[in-house]
């Protein structure tokens, strides 16, 4: 009978327990700042920029802790983020960003200097210099309603107009990025330049609303996980740049799903610090979901599945791809070295052409890719070097007949590094020129329809071996390979050929 008490008394406490929890304020617990108690009103027409700073700068006062963005539609301008602040966006909440530039006051020039500076700093929804410890977490929104945003009043030039990034961080340390949908920014969606470890994941990027709309730029920053993660961008989806002197080192991207109506995953354009260690691995490239009209005149295809350059020095290594899906874009992998020579900053002095090298690609399957082809380009005096490639399947339309395509492939030295530049290229499937110990094992190619171009053609090539090819649809009637200049090559006849030769080359 005692213990039928005793049972009877702890149901009760329990029950009495929980009504006592359940009956406290959590915006008055320790450590946690509701933007609400600072005047934030969630109506989509008040601009709360000040009382979200007032709630972050409170929080910094107490040593740090959450700031909570509560269910509504909270409109701001610039949004300083400081340490040992954590920006937590609960169920249902969305950041809307004004669309009046007067509410993006240009910040002060950061210590660290790149090539996107030249306004004499930048302009950011979400923004931060030199911080430690700070987090951007939740289930909400940040939408940069980049329709309805117009350049900055005597823009610098280009995509230098003063359009303000969803998110920039500059110098930062130990950055959070987790569970957020950033929808339309007004120009790159989110920007990290020059932090160091920083994770990112199970993020979602919608962003088509403006013309520079990448889904995420990662500049010049050391130790980068990016995983989990889906983004369909108007612009390049996920993009490593060295804008200013710092290299992009130790990044490992996994996981995602990735759309873009340019360069799905890609390192460069800038390139003055140069990449390295670099894993890759486990994404989709898909097309676009966006059915809208072109933003710009920008096609609406996907230019490349994978594009790895260099243009501006530095040097691109270290590289580690592996299984990729690349659906439906014009050219599933591009490598490119370059001397455009652009300095990151004013004064600046490139003097060095770059170096692209040692990089592995495996297990990659590209299907309904368009006409353009693959390609791994050099320069004359300046090969790429060490790149292998295996278990690649190369499945494109085809279709082309002569006419439809340039013979010869300009150099295009100083140009804009873009598989657009090459369009169809003499070879369906891989052209390759100004390279050193490439290496190609088990690649399975085909096109839909029969196209009078071979497969692969190699120019000033070092150092090249081929086997293990499945060539789906050989007639026999051409070579696999056709090419010049070709020094150490040991090349293997497709799996079950039966036609003539199968090499057409001019060593050298």
């Amino acid at each position: 009978m005692k213990f039928i008490h005793f049972s009877f008394f702890i149901l009760f406490f329990a029950l009495t327990s929980s009504n006592v929890y359940a009956e406290i304020d959590c915006s008055k617990q320790k450590g946690i700042f509701y933007i609400t108690d600072y005047g934030a009103i969630g109506d989509g027409e008040v601009l709360n920029t000040k009382y979200i700073q007032k709630a972050i700068d409170a929080c910094v006062a107490n040593g740090g802790g959450k700031v909570i963005i509560p269910s509504g539609l909270f409109k701001s301008g610039t949004i300083l983020l400081k340490s040992n602040v954590e920006l937590h966006f609960e169920h249902n909440s969305v950041l809307l960003s004004s669309t009046n530039v007067a509410d993006f006051p240009l910040q002060p020039m950061p210590k660290y200097r790149s090539h996107k500076d030249q306004l004499g700093g930048f302009n950011a929804l979400i923004y931060a210099e030199g911080q430690e410890n700070i987090a951007l977490t939740g289930n909400g929104t940040i939408n940069g309603q980049g329709p309805l945003h117009t350049p900055m009043p005597n823009p610098y030039a280009g995509d230098i107009d003063g359009r303000p990034r969803n998110i920039l961080l500059i110098s930062c340390k130990n950055i959070k990025v987790e569970g957020l949908r950033m929808l339309n920014a007004a120009i790159w969606n989110q920007h990290y330049l020059d932090c160091e470890d920083l994770f990112i994941t199970n993020i979602y990027v919608y962003s088509h609303g403006s013309r520079n709309n990448d889904g995420i730029d990662i500049d010049g920053c050391r130790r980068v996980v990016l995983s989990n993660s889906i983004i369909d961008s108007d612009d390049d989806g996920i993009v490593l740049k060295s804008t200013g002197a710092a290299a992009c080192e130790d990044i490992v991207i996994t996981n995602c799903v990735v759309s873009s109506f340019c360069n799905a995953i890609k390192a460069g354009t800038e390139t003055t610090g140069g990449f390295k260690n670099v894993s890759i691995s486990n994404c989709v490239v898909k097309p676009s979901l966006e059915k809208g009209k072109p933003i710009w005149d920008t096609p609406r295809i996907g230019v490349s599945g994978l594009s790895l350059m260099i243009v501006d020095g530095g040097t691109l290594e270290g590289f580690s791809v592996n299984n990729l899906t690349i659906h439906g874009t014009e050219s599933p992998i591009y490598i490119r070295l370059g001397n455009r020579a652009r300095p990151h900053t004013p004064g600046a002095v490139v003097n060095n052409v770059g170096e692209v090298k040692n990089i592995s690609i495996s297990n990659v399957v590209a299907y309904d890719a368009g006409t353009w082809g693959s390609s791994i380009t050099g320069l004359e005096g300046y090969p790429i070097k060490n790149i292998t490639l295996s278990n690649i399947q190369l499945f494109s339309k085809g279709g082309l007949k002569m006419g439809d395509f340039n013979t010869a492939v300009e150099e295009d030295e100083k140009g804009y590094p873009h598989a657009i530049t090459y369009g169809n290229l003499p070879s369906h499937s891989l052209y390759i020129r100004h390279a050193e110990g490439i290496s190609i094992d088990n690649l399975n190619l085909g096109t839909e329809m029969p196209d009078v171009r071979f497969p692969i053609i190699v120019d000033d090539v070092k150092g090249l071996q081929i086997k293990n090819v499945q060539w789906q649809g050989a007639t026999g009637t051409k070579a696999l390979v056709k090419g010049k200049a070709v020094r150490n090559h040991a090349i293997e006849e497709p799996i079950g050929w039966t036609g003539g030769a199968f090499l057409d080359l001019i060593d050298e």
